[in-house]
């Protein structure tokens, strides 16, 4: 029995090809970026596209305790995509803060974690403007 579920853009939506990803900056939101696109790639469309993605991502220091100690990071992760045909770029950004942990392990995992959310977030506006464009 099928449940019914219908994703929002199905690949019979999409009238572009992505032909050609080049990346830059933080390889694990690039990675992760890239899984996400992989479905959109090489497809039978003539809307054939080049695309360059350069992400930034920093862990900036929020709030210190009175022993200065730090509390508190913001994550930051900036995507920009160059589209060509055209050079035409879309930016994308999304935040997150993130307390500080004494297990180090649970920190970068906390991080990890948070890269790929933001970068299926990313992926997915991405293609959603791609398919409106």
């Amino acid at each position: 029995m099928n449940c019914g579920f219908t994703p929002i853009y199905s690949k019979k939506d999409v009238d572009f090809s992505l032909e050609k990803l080049n990346f830059l900056g933080d390889r694990t939101i690039n990675n992760y970026i890239k899984s996400n696109l992989q479905k959109y790639k090489n497809n039978n469309s003539t809307r054939k596209i080049t695309l360059n993605v350069e992400t930034i991502y920093e862990k900036n220091l929020i709030s210190k305790d009175l022993t200065g100690t730090i509390n508190k990071y913001e994550l930051v992760a900036q995507v920009t995509f160059i589209i060509n045909p055209g050079e035409q770029k879309m930016k994308f950004t999304q935040k997150k803060i993130m307390e500080r942990m004494n297990n180090k392990f649970d920190e970068k995992d906390f991080e990890r974690t948070a890269k790929q959310t933001f970068a299926n977030i990313i992926a997915g506006e991405f293609i959603q403007q791609l398919i409106n464009f």
